[in-house]
């Protein structure tokens, strides 16, 4: 399985690159690294102008092409890699196709530039790939480095306890314990607001009636994974950051979601729930699309 990573033309953000070299190092995968150039628009004479912006669209390709290199020198060393430059109009479109040319198993990219230190940010091409992509998306908070990170330890999933997210606990507990990692199952509520997984509304005693039946489906979900050891917890908060915020998060950690179906295939492609929990991650993210 090939993991395609998206490398901005324009930042030296190392981020989507040292997440991709976990990932690719915990699943014993290569990596294909791909830079997004402007296409040129194409015409029937080629001008000098025309001219010009190809030559600047390569020299920006190999660019990002030698920065993609160095990169992988200081965090992927030890995998098999490959950075190249293609062209394209848009970003998340041509990464889904070098995707589809590699018959790649995931597709990582790194956060908005804007976005807050150390959170997940979803910039314009993640929030496509979230909502298009035919294969798991992984996300990684801004700064994400791997230098003490060199292997994911634990994946949470996060559990709405329906068919789906069960299917997605199992895909992630194959994973995990292919890759020697501990799994930790989570539900997460907001008081006075919808719950994700389910949806309830009401006071302090719906979400004590929550926080109860949530607890029962997770142990009932833990026992079936067949694993010896499964950490399941209820998150709950008067908003999404601080229901995020009141798990425990290990620097390893991985937060796995599963995503809605959309039309005949199963796509990628994330409510507004899952997105509330995404932004307020401090850890990579993997959006897995459900069956």
């Amino acid at each position: 399985m090939t993991i395609v990573v998206g490398h901005p033309t324009r930042t030296h953000d190392r981020a989507a690159i040292s997440l991709g070299a976990m990932l690719g190092r915990s699943l014993g995968t290569d990596l294909l690294v791909v830079s997004v150039v402007p296409a040129p628009w194409p015409t029937l004479v080629a001008g000098n102008v025309d001219k010009e912006y190809a030559a600047w669209s390569r020299e920006a390709g190999a660019k990002a092409v030698a920065d993609a290199e160095r990169v992988l020198g200081e965090v992927a060393a030890d995998l098999d890699t490959r950075a190249v430059a293609v062209p394209g109009r848009s970003v998340p479109v041509a990464l889904l196709e070098q995707a589809r040319l590699v018959d790649a198993g995931l597709v990582v990219v790194g956060s908005a530039e804007d976005g807050d230190w150390d959170r997940v940010a979803l910039g314009s091409t993640a929030d496509h790939l979230l909502h298009t992509a035919h294969v798991p998306v992984a996300v990684a908070p801004k700064g994400f480095a791997t230098h003490a990170v060199p292997r994911f330890g634990r994946a949470t999933c996060a559990f709405r306890a329906d068919r789906s997210s069960q299917d997605v606990l199992r895909r992630t507990t194959e994973i995990c314990t292919e890759a020697g990692a501990a799994v930790r199952i989570a539900t997460f509520g907001v008081l006075g607001k919808t719950m994700y997984p389910p949806e309830v509304r009401g006071e302090q005693d719906v979400l004590d009636s929550f926080v109860e039946q949530a607890e029962r489906a997770l142990a009932t979900a833990a026992a079936a994974t067949g694993l010896r050891e499964v950490d399941h917890v209820v998150a709950t908060g008067r908003d999404w950051a601080q229901a995020v915020s009141r798990l425990e998060w290990r620097h390893d950690d991985v937060l796995v979601l599963g995503s809605s179906p959309r039309g005949m295939l199963a796509r990628v492609f994330v409510g507004s729930h899952a997105s509330r929990i995404i932004r307020h991650s401090p850890v990579p993210v993997v959006v897995v699309p459900e069956t």
